[in-house]
């Protein structure tokens, strides 16, 4: 033993490296405190370390609890809060599209609401006609015994279809109209505007200039101008157009606001409207 050690009459400590503690001091030295890895714990303090926390990450149990807390739930109440909203939102939406869409009637003035409710009137007129003929036919056909209401229904229908077809003449009341183009402004779809604002408002049978309409008629502007083709026939102004149908109805979709003969107006034309007891329409098309 050394001599330091028989001074104090005590056995020497070791570390866990079997070097002695203390050497060269004149106190006892303490043993170290090691850490779970075996290392040495608050090495140059005087405090010992503390031990680690059992999470391994430093993180605190109650913490983690908090944050699950305050994540958001949907619950029941939200879902339906939210289902409302949505019906709500739609209902809003389409109550906006009829207030544009009655915007044009409200704005509209007295004779014009009463030009167009008479128009309604007619057409409803119409219906409640060829309703009540399509009855007498089908009472008619029931208590036929020898075919011939069949055979007459047979004859009529096959009239009212070459009419309807352009192959045969029509003859009937509705309206002429007649479009002065002085300047030479009209054009092919102007025409063409005109063509379906009267199968618009019901007219059966159409004729304008020398051309007998048809489903496949078509209007297109000549390269050299001068006037606008129909189904390949050229037509000069003025333009007429003999229209069979409800007369009151024909002048009444003619003079609408917004109507053909406003559009006309604007690009410097005039068109003129008479109503016709009979109009009779001899142009006729190929079958």
């Amino acid at each position: 033993m050394s001599e330091q050690s028989e001074r104090t009459g005590a056995p020497e400590a070791s570390s866990a490296e079997g070097e002695p503690v203390g050497e060269g001091s004149g106190e006892r030295g303490a043993p170290e405190v090691s850490s779970g890895e075996g290392g040495p714990v608050g090495e140059g303090s005087g405090e010992r370390g503390a031990p680690e926390s059992p999470t391994g990450g430093g993180e605190n149990p109650g913490a983690a609890g908090r944050k699950g807390l305050l994540r958001p739930r949907l619950n029941r109440g939200q879902l339906i809060v939210a289902v409302l909203c949505a019906v709500l939102g739609f209902a809003v939406a389409a109550q906006v599209r009829s207030n544009d869409k009655d915007t044009k009637f409200a704005t509209a003035r007295q004779d014009e609401l009463v030009g167009i409710l008479g128009d309604l009137s007619q057409r409803s007129d119409r219906l409640r006609s060829d309703i009540r003929d399509l009855d007498a036919t089908k009472s008619g056909l029931e208590h036929d015994a020898q075919g011939q209401a069949a055979l007459e229904d047979a004859r009529r229908r096959a009239t009212t279809y070459g009419i309807l077809a352009g192959t045969l003449p029509a003859t009937g009341p509705g309206i002429e109209l007649t479009i002065n183009d002085p300047q030479g402004r009209v054009r092919a779809a102007s025409l063409l505007d005109t063509l379906e604002e009267l199968r618009d408002a019901g007219a059966e049978v159409v004729q304008v200039g020398d051309v007998r309409v048809g489903v496949s008629t078509y209007f297109t502007d000549p390269s050299g101008g001068g006037g606008v083709m129909a189904d390949g026939h050229l037509l000069t102004p003025p333009y007429r157009f003999l229209a069979i149908g409800d007369p009151h109805t024909l002048a009444t979709a003619m003079n609408i606001p917004g109507g053909v003969l406003r559009t006309l107006h604007n690009s410097g034309a005039d068109g003129v409207v008479a109503q016709r007891e009979k109009i009779t329409v001899q142009a006729v098309r190929s079958p």
